[in-house]
């Protein structure tokens, strides 16, 4: 993705939301300060088939998908859910809102954290990224990207590590634990969950690839903040 092909989207969720794009300049502007260059070699899933792992209610019936998977990159406390059940995860995706512990001890393992700033975080980044295994820390912005800083596209944590698995040539991606209707969310992560759905929509029109999660739900979605390509 890149950031010319982004930035059209991003302006749009800017507005929609009234976030302040100088914070999430300044949120990256801090983690890049924290961070080196993540040696993306360390995270290989081209030609793979890649689960990518909400942290919705259903994910803990779909537990034997994700393990199936060649690879998985879960999204905040899915990471959790699949470490208590015997679920390796080849990268966290995380803005560091829950259990930062578990995003520490990944990279201790030697195991990838995306560690997203935006303007929301910065005490969050300033407190828990220097703790984190430095090697094993891929820092993400939603803004321009700097120095070591990656903007891969996304936005949630869910939807941001399937941009991710597509940044790094991933073959398929299989979505588990995506409950776009869960009753238990608050208002403003209901919002971003259709957002999440339209850059879902977005990405497997661009990889000519049709994701299951979305079956049932293209026809009502609100597509027009969307590029055409």
């Amino acid at each position: 993705m890149e950031f010319e092909s982004w930035n059209p989207v991003y302006e749009r969720i800017l507005a929609d939301f009234g976030f302040d794009r100088a914070a999430d300049e300044r949120a990256r502007d801090v983690i890049a300060t924290l961070t080196d260059p993540f040696d993306l070699s360390r995270l290989s899933l081209a030609d793979r088939r890649v689960a990518i792992a909400g942290a919705g209610p259903s994910l803990t019936g779909e537990i034997d998908r994700a393990a199936s998977a060649d690879a998985v990159l879960a999204a905040s406390t899915a990471a959790d859910r699949l470490l208590a059940n015997g679920v390796d995860v080849d990268c966290m995706v995380t803005d560091l809102d829950k259990t930062p512990e578990t995003a520490r001890r990944l990279t201790e393992r030697g195991v990838p954290v995306a560690a997203h700033a935006h303007g929301d975080n910065v005490p969050a980044v300033r407190r828990y990224v220097p703790t984190f295994e430095g090697a094993w820390v891929l820092p993400t912005t939603q803004a321009e990207p700097v120095g070591p800083v990656l903007n891969v596209g996304g936005f949630t944590d869910g939807d941001r590590a399937a941009f991710l698995a597509d940044h790094l040539d991933a073959a398929e991606l299989v979505f588990v634990g995506w409950d776009f209707d869960d009753p238990d969310v608050t208002p403003t992560k209901r919002r971003k969950l259709v957002w999440a759905e339209r850059l879902l929509y977005w990405l497997e029109r661009r990889r000519g690839e049709r994701f299951d999660v979305l079956d049932g739900r293209r026809e009502a979605l609100d597509t027009a903040a969307l590029p055409v390509d």
